[in-house]
């Protein structure tokens, strides 16, 4: 299985508009980040996590050709507001795509993409044939995903893990019971939006202490704001075992 991180960065993306500072203004290519979703690609297909806002981009700077599924882990502007764009897949591919969401996420998914659901469906209009997913696990073509609920100040968002490898983003809080469903594996992506406090993210103290308190041999850090600092800068700062992820990442699981 391999994944690619296509976007990295918070909500606001990075560079932030009109901001001046050092990171926003950085020439390292490691400090310009999409808003954060990922591609998994294995012998069960293709599979994206979020449509975000840079969806289009992102799937042509990937040069992603065919496209089974997409999981959702919220339904938060920066995590849905590309989904429009699944038309290019759908008349390449001449089907409907599967978007596989919470109860909650469906609700406002029809709710912003009304269109998509009328009786009267305009030409070329995207084609989604949304699958509901709750706590437990379920299957893509024969490969096994396990949902995580993890806590976004007040709202549930979905962890996925996939065999070794767990994602997961926009969290503040995990539950016991959630975190057992993370021991074991051997890759970790968790969100750390910036070192200081913030009302629904992990901080990258709070991110690094999760890592070390599940034990997980490798932990990648998403969903990161400007605030964070320098890529290369920040980097000197980790434990073994703990990078900040950047656009264009790929690892094999």
């Amino acid at each position: 299985m391999k994944v690619t991180f296509l976007g990295t960065g918070t909500s606001q993306g990075v560079p932030v508009i009109a901001c001046g500072c050092e990171v926003c203004t950085s020439s390292n290519p490691k400090d310009k980040r999409l808003r954060s979703s990922i591609f998994i690609s294995s012998p069960a297909g293709n599979i994206v996590v979020d449509t975000t806002p840079d969806f289009r981009y992102q799937m042509l700077r990937a040069q992603v050709k065919h496209l089974e599924a997409v999981l959702i882990t919220h339904s938060h502007k920066d995590h849905i507001a590309g989904m429009d764009d699944i038309r290019a897949f759908n008349y390449f591919q001449q089907g409907a795509i599967d978007i596989y969401a919470t109860d909650f996420s469906q609700n406002i998914i029809m709710r912003e993409f009304a269109y998509a659901f009328a009786d009267f469906k305009y030409p070329g209009i995207p084609e989604i044939n949304l699958k509901t997913i709750d706590d437990e696990p379920f299957q893509i073509n024969g490969l096994t995903i396990t949902p995580i609920q993890v806590m976004h100040y007040k709202m549930p968002v979905m962890g996925f893990r996939i065999h070794d490898f767990t994602y997961i983003t926009d969290a503040n809080f995990i539950a016991p019971e959630e975190k057992e469903k993370i021991r074991g594996s051997k890759v970790l992506v968790l969100n750390a939006l910036r070192k200081e406090t913030h009302i629904s993210h992990f901080t990258l103290e709070e991110a690094i202490a999760l890592g070390r308190e599940l034990e997980v041999p490798q932990v990648y850090f998403t969903h990161i704001s400007h605030q964070m600092g320098l890529h290369d800068e920040v980097m000197k700062e980790l434990p073994d075992g703990m990078a900040l992820a950047y656009d264009g990442l790929t690892l094999e699981i």
